[in-house]
């Protein structure tokens, strides 16, 4: 058996981690059709076939699910030796890799990417922006951006950017003839548009209120899967829209919308970077890290 070299294993699991060869050629900068013929080439010199392909789907046969559990650790011990070089050199080098949501990559960009950038040139940031809650281990990033509620409890989590209030809106012309809701239950006499979470899933407006909580299955028949879309929509007149204030901020300023339900909506912990508890820290992310916490001190 020949043995394979150090970027076959790469490739490998660049594919495994995305199951996509879209993707996770993309990750790494080369097109398909090297990334393609790399796994063909691995799966020739080890004798065994590690994906199941076919035009729609991928996933691990059992020795690829067997190679990837041993490798993982194997992987990271090297990350760790090349992380302990960088630092011996001064500076951070390599590959930060972070998964955040829109808002969140937007403030990055804004406050955080510059300065980092400029101060650690070597170091190349790759920043993914998608809707889903991804499992940013099992996918290979360093760490996560995402409302502080919906990070996992075994990640250590730094908090950043302002507290998010979810609210309640609708054209002043839509309330016209309808008597305004006063409790989540009354939201049953509406319309709502309702959102399509990246999962698939709707999302169940979540209410609170002294101590109460609420979860509603709004009712409606138009579902959109994008909060400006949402917002959008509530000022033409669809119905009741349930999103986080700063989407609808401009819109409430000029009058085109107007809250209901303001009692039931308070405010709830915003946007934090997450990384694993139990993984080495990578150089770049802990200089990443602390712009980010200078960042927020001088704010």
């Amino acid at each position: 058996m020949m043995r394979p070299s150090l970027n076959d294993l790469a490739a490998f699991t660049a594919v495994a981690s995305h199951l996509s060869f879209r993707r996770a050629a993309d990750v790494m900068g080369v097109s398909r059709s090297a990334l393609s013929h790399t796994i063909i080439g691995l799966e020739g010199k080890l004798g065994v076939r590690l994906f199941n392909r076919t035009t729609r789907s991928v996933s691990l046969t059992q020795a690829g699910a067997r190679m990837l559990a041993r490798l993982h650790p194997v992987l990271r011990d090297l990350d760790q030796a090349l992380d302990t070089l960088s630092e011996e050199r001064g500076t951070p080098t390599g590959t930060l890799r972070i998964n955040a949501n829109k808002g969140g990559a937007r403030i990055l960009l804004r406050d955080v990417v510059p300065p980092f950038l400029e101060r650690y040139p070597d170091v190349e940031l790759d920043l993914v922006s998608e809707g889903r809650l991804v499992d940013v281990v099992e996918k290979g990033f360093d760490a996560g951006v995402r409302l502080m509620e919906t990070i996992p409890q075994d990640m250590v989590a730094v908090r950043f950017g302002a507290d998010v209030r979810f609210i309640a809106v609708a054209a002043p012309s839509y309330l016209e003839g309808r008597s305004r809701p006063t409790t989540p239950d009354d939201l049953h006499m509406h319309c709502c548009i309702r959102q399509r979470l990246p999962s698939g899933k709707r999302y169940r407006w979540e209410f609170s209120r002294r101590g109460a909580e609420l979860a509603v299955d709004a009712p409606g028949n138009l579902t959109l899967d994008d909060n400006d879309l949402l917002v959008q929509a509530a000022a033409d007149g669809h119905g009741i829209a349930y999103v986080p204030d700063h989407f609808a901020q401009a819109y409430l300023e000029s009058g085109q919308l107007v809250t209901v339900l303001d009692d039931w909506c308070p405010p709830t912990p915003g946007l934090a970077l997450y990384y694993p508890a139990n993984r080495h820290v990578p150089a770049s992310l802990r200089a990443f890290i602390d712009i980010l916490k200078q960042v927020k001190r001088t704010r």
